[in-house]
């Protein structure tokens, strides 16, 4: 059986295939496409990187399916009420009319299917059981990692289409950040007894991009010194990427993002600039800013409108009218979009080109879904650029954006110095379902108040390397990684960073050492200290405490006293790298005049 029936597909479609991939569909499209037609199996997951073009595959099977009378309808399941109606219209220009706005009853005769939300299914499985039961079924669960978001959704969807001759499970991310079983997804044992996702196919974010599918991105990272007031009343400052303790990162990542400061007005400036330079070669390039709450959106659009002198597109939920500025905006050549998360997963604005991310939400799934917005390839040499604060965990992710991922339903066993992974978005899971009138003992404390932010360029960091030195922002330096083409070939890319860099380093010796006010050291040499090493460092110095105890005679707790007391800084827990290792060598020292 070939892919050649399907005759509802137009030639064209998609209309902006990259360059070398077939008219009609891409390699890995038709690769799988064809392991499909050979198994013919009820349940099939498809695993492929943001912008690679699941849509297309999942349609041109529907297509394929329904015109050999394997199923006799399609139900389409979505996310969010602006993709389930992008899917209605993407399978309108293949010859399938899906149903956009169904909510019970029998089905119109020009109808070959539905598109509901996750959310949908869940208020009437039933429903949709019934439908399958009536007339053979292929389901297509896109972005099927929300199937479970919440456990009635995990049961309503298995309630559902359990009965169903077909389903098809789409994702871009197959990972979660808590173990909910996802339905119709099959598990299988690792090695160390972790029961991991298994999927039909696969297509990373690496191969797209050799492949030219996808677009290389560049990451530009912004440091700065940010001073707030804690919930305590106390004053606290620090620079963004210095070695901190998880509450004070969160703290000083928050300041950063407030639209008061300098920070946020200096990023986006920067943002906009290389913008307007990607435009040179991409007239109708877009960019989008995604914010963690509606105040912080507006308060951003209203930022870009003092810059730019043009307003930004604004959209703020998931209804109706956000659905009508998306699709203004994709259809227009505005310069800029701010959005509140919903952007962040499946939606189809392929003219993105710059972000802006300016949300304080870390977790894995969520930063993957979010730079997928910008990676959609129109045409060979496109680059994507998405401005970061340097946070370890974002520049962590971003160096890992070539990792394939699977969903694990088992948390790893601890075990030696490890850290659980999972910690963080626990924790966040956990803060989430925390209800608000609950007597947390915050009560009496002083709101969180952001003082004071201002913006240094960091680094750039491409294909796993780092490039760049601190420089101020507006600089002549800052300017040189700004105004890279936007039209490059990858390897293009990575040599002009390396020209830039060199050039930076060879201007930097030659100027006066007073006028060298910033931390001029190449980026590669400035790594940024994770939370799991500083945990290390606590441990290696609870452990040479101990020893050192044991070996005096004195308390641990008289130590950690002395050790404050001489080297300065606060307790242990709130130390930073710096001041922990000096601890560690004063009590070092110590010891060794004790032999």
């Amino acid at each position: 059986m070939t892919t050649s029936t399907s005759h509802h597909l137009s030639p064209a479609f998609p209309g902006r295939a990259p360059w070398g991939t077939a008219n009609k569909l891409r390699a890995w499209q038709q690769s799988a496409m064809d392991l499909y037609l050979g198994k013919q199996p009820r349940d099939f997951l498809a695993v492929a990187t943001p912008g690679a073009g699941k849509t297309t595959f999942a349609l041109t099977l529907a297509s394929w399916l329904l015109h050999h009378h394997v199923v006799q309808q399609v139900t389409v399941v979505a996310p969010t009420e602006h993709l389930k109606k992008q899917w209605a219209e993407a399978a309108a220009r293949v010859g399938i009319k899906l149903d956009p706005e169904y909510s019970a009853g029998p089905l119109g005769r020009e109808y070959h299917g539905v598109a509901v939300t996750y959310a949908g299914v869940g208020v009437r499985p039933m429903l949709h059981r019934n439908r399958c039961e009536q007339r053979k079924t292929l389901v297509i669960l896109d972005e099927i990692h929300h199937a479970g978001d919440t456990r009635s959704w995990g049961e309503a969807c298995f309630e559902a289409f359990e009965p169903a001759a077909r389903r098809l499970a789409l994702t871009g991310t197959p990972f979660r950040s808590d173990t909910n079983p996802i339905p119709f997804v099959s598990y299988a044992e690792d090695g160390e007894g972790i029961r991991r996702s298994v999927a039909d196919y696969t297509y990373g974010y690496g191969k797209a991009l050799a492949d030219g599918v996808v677009r290389p991105v560049i990451f530009l990272s912004y440091s700065g010194n940010m001073r707030w007031r804690s919930k305590a009343g106390d004053e606290l400052e620090a620079k963004l990427g210095e070695p901190m303790t998880r509450d004070a990162v969160s703290q000083a990542w928050r300041t950063a993002l407030d639209p008061r400061g300098d920070w946020m007005p200096s990023v986006l400036r920067a943002a906009d600039t290389r913008l307007t330079e990607v435009r040179r070669a991409i007239p109708d390039a877009g960019g989008l800013v995604i914010a963690s709450d509606q105040d912080s959106a507006r308060a951003y659009a209203k930022l870009i409108r003092e810059i730019t002198g043009t307003a930004a597109t604004v959209v703020l939920s998931d209804d109706t009218g956000a659905s009508k500025r998306i699709e203004e905006f994709s259809q227009s050549e505005d310069r800029w979009m701010v959005a509140v998360r919903m952007v962040s997963e499946g939606v189809d604005v392929p003219r993105l080109a710059v972000g802006v991310y300016a949300t304080t939400i870390s977790t894995p799934l969520f930063f993957a879904q979010a730079v997928g917005r910008f990676v959609r390839s129109r045409r060979r040499g496109e680059t994507a650029s998405v401005f970061l604060p340097t946070i370890p965990m974002l520049l962590g992710f971003a160096h890992e954006m070539e990792v394939e991922r699977d969903h694990v339903l088992d948390r790893p066993r601890k075990g030696g110095d490890d850290e659980d992974p999972y910690a963080e978005e626990a924790d966040l899971l956990k803060e989430a379902e925390r209800q608000q009138d609950e007597d947390t003992g915050d009560q009496d404390q002083l709101p969180f108040e952001a003082l004071q932010s201002d913006a240094v360029f960091d680094r750039v960091m491409y294909d796993g390397a780092e490039f760049g030195m601190q420089a101020h922002p507006g600089s002549e330096e800052e300017q040189d990684y700004l105004g890279i083409p936007g039209l490059l070939e990858p390897d293009q890319v990575q040599l002009l960073l390396q020209k830039r860099q060199a050039r930076q380093i060879a201007h930097s010796r030659r100027r006066p050492d007073a006028e060298a006010d910033l931390l001029e050291t190449p980026a590669e040499k400035r790594p940024v200290v994770t939370h799991k090493e500083l945990l290390e460092l606590r441990r290696q110095l609870n452990s040479l405490v101990g020893a050192y105890s044991h070996q005096s005679g004195k308390p641990h707790g008289a130590i950690h006293t002395e050790l404050r007391r001489v080297c300065g800084g606060p307790p242990t827990a709130e130390a930073t790298a710096g001041q922990l290792q000096q601890r560690i060598t004063k009590v070092r020292e110590w010891a060794t005049r004790m032999r």
